[in-house]
Order: C-alpha cells, then sequence, then structure tokens
C-alpha cells in the first residue's frame, strides 16, 4: 500500500484524460497528492469533469488541449507546462485511438492515424518532456501499451503494431534514460470495461480471459500509481508489465 499523499509536490502530465483508463490514471495520482494536468484532444467538457472531481477531492489539476501527433503542439505545450508549473515529474503516455478493420480492408488513413496517435504521440511527448527530466536527472515515465501489442488481435493490425512499438520504444529510452534516474515502464492492460470495448463480444472474449471477467479502469490505474510512487517502483525500469486477467502467459 502507497503512501496517500506519496506524490505531493510532483507534476504530472497525463494525456489523453479526459476518459477511460486515462481519466482513472488522473484521479488516482490526484489522490495520492500530485497536481495534474488533464490533456484532452475534443472532450474539453469531459476534462473539465476530471479537473473538477481531482480539485473536488482537494487536489490539484489543470486542463491542457493539445494533439500528441502534432509536433509543434507537444512542443508549445510542454514548454507552457514548465513555464506555469516549473518541472514535468512524471509523465503518463495514455492517449490512444481504434480504427480496426480487417487488413485486406485497412485504408492507408486507417493506418496512419493509429500511428500518428499511438506511436508518434508516445515519442513527440517523450521527446520533449525527458528534455526537462534528464535537466533535472529524475522523472518517471509509464506508456500504456495493451495486450494486443503482445499476442495481436485480428482486425487490429494498426493498434497491434503500434502497441508492439511502444513496448521497444519503452524498453529503448529506459536504456538512454537509466543514467539521469529516469525510470520508463510500460503498462500492458487486457480487455478494460471501456467506452472502447463498449462494443466488442465480450462473450467471446471472456473466453479468452482465464479470470473470466473484463478489467476495471480502476486497476489499470492502482498499477501505474504504485511504479510511479512507491519505493519498488525506484528499482523497476524497462519492463512491460500486462495487466490482463491472465491473458499473457
Amino acid at each position: 500500500m502507497t503512501n496517500e499523499k506519496a506524490l505531493s509536490g510532483k507534476i504530472a502530465l497525463v494525456t489523453g484524460a479526459s476518459r477511460g483508463i486515462g481519466k482513472a490514471i488522473a484521479l488516482s495520482l490526484g489522490k495520492s497528492g500530485a497536481e495534474v494536468v488533464v490533456n484532452y484532444s475534443s472532450s474539453e467538457e469531459k476534462a473539465n469533469e476530471v479537473v473538477a472531481e481531482i480539485e473536488n477531492s482537494g487536489g490539484k489539476a489543470h486542463k491542457l488541449k493539445f494533439d500528441v501527433s502534432d509536433e509543434d503542439s507537444v512542443n508549445n505545450s510542454i514548454s507552457q507546462i514548465i513555464k506555469d508549473l516549473g518541472s514535468i515529474n512524471i509523465l503518463v503516455n495514455n492517449a490512444g485511438i481504434t480504427r480496426d478493420g480487417l487488413l485486406m480492408r485497412m485504408k492507408s488513413s486507417q493506418w496512419e492515424e493509429v500511428m500518428d496517435t499511438n506511436l508518434k504521440g508516445v515519442f513527440l511527448c517523450t521527446k520533449y518532456v525527458s528534455k526537462f527530466m534528464l535537466k533535472q536527472r529524475s522523472g518517471k515515465i509509464i506508456n500504456i501499451t495493451s495486450i494486443v501489442g503482445i499476442i495481436g488481435n485480428p482486425g487490429q493490425a494498426n493498434y497491434s503494431a503500434a502497441k508492439a512499438g511502444v513496448i521497444g520504444f519503452t524498453k529503448t529510452c529506459a536504456k538512454e534514460f537509466a543514467s539521469r534516474d529516469i525510470k520508463v515502464n510500460a503498462v500492458a492492460p487486457g480487455f478494460i470495461d471501456t467506452e472502447m470495448t463498449k462494443g466488442l463480444n465480450n462473450e467471446e472474449i471472456l473466453k479468452l480471459i482465464p479470470l473470466s471477467k473484463l478489467g476495471k479502469t480502476d486497476q489499470i490505474a492502482n498499477l501505474v500509481n504504485f511504479l510511479v510512487s512507491s519505493e519498488a517502483g525506484e528499482y523497476i525500469t524497462g519492463q512491460t508489465i500486462s495487466i490482463d486477467g491472465g491473458m499473457n502467459m
């Protein structure tokens, strides 16, 4: 069990934090005392709700709209956070989209959209945040990948490839940044009960999960919180931790 205010004084940026897993992570980090920057791309109303929920529980939060796949937008936004808040101690690269379809029918635009957000977005946010983390010689970066980046999934060639890329990217960054005491890890959720899984055939999915149930967003958030706030997290880097009900065995 981590100290409830273990992240007091830390600044955390969570991308795609207006809903789903990103929202749960932002709320969890806020509860642990971090000052949270809630990134969103279009859902301003939902971002406002996340900020309000953190503030109503006694925490500090700010919303910040930017497109993780746009380099100028990322660079300017991260510079603004540093100017306004002084630092970024935690980065959670969570923003992601799906454009599913069988490979033979997949359009190049579907491939590129997913790559731009799910992989290029992780690259850009890490690139610009790490510049400041390297100077301060500390930081925690968590990249949200997926079980399908490990085992694949029919109809998700683009998503699987992007999420597999995030795993390789995580390992390389962990090695590059280790000498400056920056830990970089990936969390690989299985099928989690979110808006993204609402349209799936849950009966078929449950047959693939040894624990026979979907995961919850709070479970992902608790794992991220553990990695960035616990003493154990100080000696974990370059890892991809599956949280998937036993799918990846």
